[in-house]
Protein backbone atom coordinates (compact mmCIF):
# COMPACT_ATOMS: atom_id res chain seq x y z
CA UNK A 1 0.00 0.00 0.00
CA UNK A 2 1.45 3.30 -0.76
CA UNK A 3 0.39 7.09 0.75
CA UNK A 4 0.92 10.54 -0.02
CA UNK A 5 3.69 11.30 2.76
CA UNK A 6 5.03 14.38 1.30
CA UNK A 7 4.68 16.95 -2.13
CA UNK A 8 7.93 18.55 -3.01
CA UNK A 9 7.83 21.61 -4.17
CA UNK A 10 11.36 23.26 -6.33
CA UNK A 11 12.32 26.94 -5.16
CA UNK A 12 14.70 29.29 -5.88
CA UNK A 13 14.79 31.12 -2.49
CA UNK A 14 14.23 28.74 0.62
CA UNK A 15 13.58 31.05 3.36
CA UNK A 16 10.93 32.88 0.75
CA UNK A 17 9.05 30.11 -0.15
CA UNK A 18 9.07 28.62 3.73
CA UNK A 19 8.03 31.93 5.04
CA UNK A 20 5.31 31.85 2.51
CA UNK A 21 3.83 28.17 3.27
CA UNK A 22 4.11 28.15 7.26
CA UNK A 23 1.98 31.40 7.24
CA UNK A 24 -0.61 29.69 4.21
CA UNK A 25 -0.66 26.86 5.88
CA UNK A 26 0.16 27.45 9.36
CA UNK A 27 2.89 24.68 9.21
CA UNK A 28 5.78 24.12 11.17
CA UNK A 29 9.63 23.18 10.10
CA UNK A 30 10.37 19.35 10.40
CA UNK A 31 13.61 20.29 11.36
CA UNK A 32 16.34 23.13 10.82
CA UNK A 33 16.60 23.78 7.09
CA UNK A 34 19.69 22.26 5.39
CA UNK A 35 21.27 24.89 2.51
CA UNK A 36 18.81 23.07 -0.30
CA UNK A 37 16.38 21.31 1.44
CA UNK A 38 13.51 21.92 4.09
CA UNK A 39 9.97 19.49 4.96
CA UNK A 40 7.10 21.47 6.58
CA UNK A 41 4.84 19.69 8.46
CA UNK A 42 1.45 20.43 9.82
CA UNK A 43 1.35 22.13 13.36
CA UNK A 44 0.89 19.34 15.81
CA UNK A 45 -1.85 17.65 16.17
CA UNK A 46 -3.21 18.52 12.55
CA UNK A 47 -3.49 16.79 9.75
CA UNK A 48 -2.32 17.16 6.73
CA UNK A 49 0.17 15.99 4.29
CA UNK A 50 4.03 17.26 4.33
CA UNK A 51 5.49 19.75 1.91
CA UNK A 52 9.17 19.88 1.27
CA UNK A 53 10.85 22.71 -0.55
CA UNK A 54 14.01 21.47 -2.84
CA UNK A 55 16.45 23.94 -3.85
CA UNK A 56 17.79 21.99 -7.00
CA UNK A 57 19.54 24.46 -9.07
CA UNK A 58 17.98 23.98 -12.19
CA UNK A 59 15.45 26.60 -13.74
CA UNK A 60 11.87 25.65 -12.76
CA UNK A 61 9.64 24.25 -14.78
CA UNK A 62 6.78 26.97 -16.00
CA UNK A 63 3.91 25.86 -15.91
CA UNK A 64 4.75 24.03 -13.28
CA UNK A 65 3.43 19.99 -13.92
CA UNK A 66 1.72 19.30 -10.70
CA UNK A 67 -0.66 21.63 -8.58
CA UNK A 68 -1.41 21.87 -5.01
CA UNK A 69 -5.55 22.03 -4.34
CA UNK A 70 -5.99 23.93 -1.02
CA UNK A 71 -9.58 23.73 0.56
CA UNK A 72 -11.29 27.01 1.61
CA UNK A 73 -13.74 27.18 3.92
CA UNK A 74 -14.18 31.19 2.98
CA UNK A 75 -12.68 31.44 -0.26
CA UNK A 76 -12.19 35.03 -0.73
CA UNK A 77 -11.07 35.83 2.42
CA UNK A 78 -8.36 33.29 2.46
CA UNK A 79 -7.26 34.55 -1.33
CA UNK A 80 -7.01 37.74 -0.33
CA UNK A 81 -4.63 36.56 3.03
CA UNK A 82 -2.83 34.43 0.38
CA UNK A 83 -2.23 37.36 -1.52
CA UNK A 84 -1.23 39.43 1.30
CA UNK A 85 1.64 36.76 1.75
CA UNK A 86 3.03 37.03 -1.64
CA UNK A 87 0.81 35.04 -3.76
CA UNK A 88 -0.22 36.20 -7.33
CA UNK A 89 -3.42 35.48 -9.07
CA UNK A 90 -2.55 33.30 -12.42
CA UNK A 91 -3.87 35.33 -15.25
CA UNK A 92 -5.83 31.89 -16.72
CA UNK A 93 -8.50 31.73 -19.14
CA UNK A 94 -9.46 28.16 -18.39
CA UNK A 95 -12.28 28.62 -15.97
CA UNK A 96 -15.32 27.13 -16.92
CA UNK A 97 -18.57 28.82 -16.09
CA UNK A 98 -19.22 28.51 -12.16
CA UNK A 99 -16.12 27.48 -11.11
CA UNK A 100 -15.57 26.92 -7.78
CA UNK A 101 -11.60 27.16 -7.94
CA UNK A 102 -9.32 30.61 -8.54
CA UNK A 103 -5.59 29.57 -9.55
CA UNK A 104 -2.83 31.18 -7.65
CA UNK A 105 0.88 30.96 -7.61
CA UNK A 106 3.35 31.37 -4.54
CA UNK A 107 6.51 33.54 -4.74
CA UNK A 108 8.45 30.48 -6.41
CA UNK A 109 5.80 30.51 -9.16
CA UNK A 110 3.96 27.05 -8.06
CA UNK A 111 1.31 27.13 -8.90
CA UNK A 112 -1.92 26.14 -6.45
CA UNK A 113 -5.67 26.43 -6.27
CA UNK A 114 -7.78 27.78 -4.09
CA UNK A 115 -11.20 25.79 -3.87
CA UNK A 116 -14.43 27.26 -2.53
CA UNK A 117 -15.50 24.02 -0.19
CA UNK A 118 -17.60 25.74 3.03
CA UNK A 119 -18.36 22.39 3.96
CA UNK A 120 -14.98 20.49 3.95
CA UNK A 121 -14.20 18.42 7.06
CA UNK A 122 -10.49 17.01 6.57
CA UNK A 123 -11.06 14.28 9.03
CA UNK A 124 -13.90 12.51 7.15
CA UNK A 125 -12.15 14.00 3.76
CA UNK A 126 -15.75 14.78 2.60
CA UNK A 127 -17.70 17.58 2.46
CA UNK A 128 -20.54 17.24 4.94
Amino acid sequence: MLAVGTVVLTVEDLDRAAGFWRQALGYVNRSEPKEDWLILDPPPGELGTSIALSVTGYAQHYPPPIHLDLYAHDQQAEIERLIGLGARRVDWDGYPPGADWVVLEDTEGNRFDVIDAPGWDPVARKTI
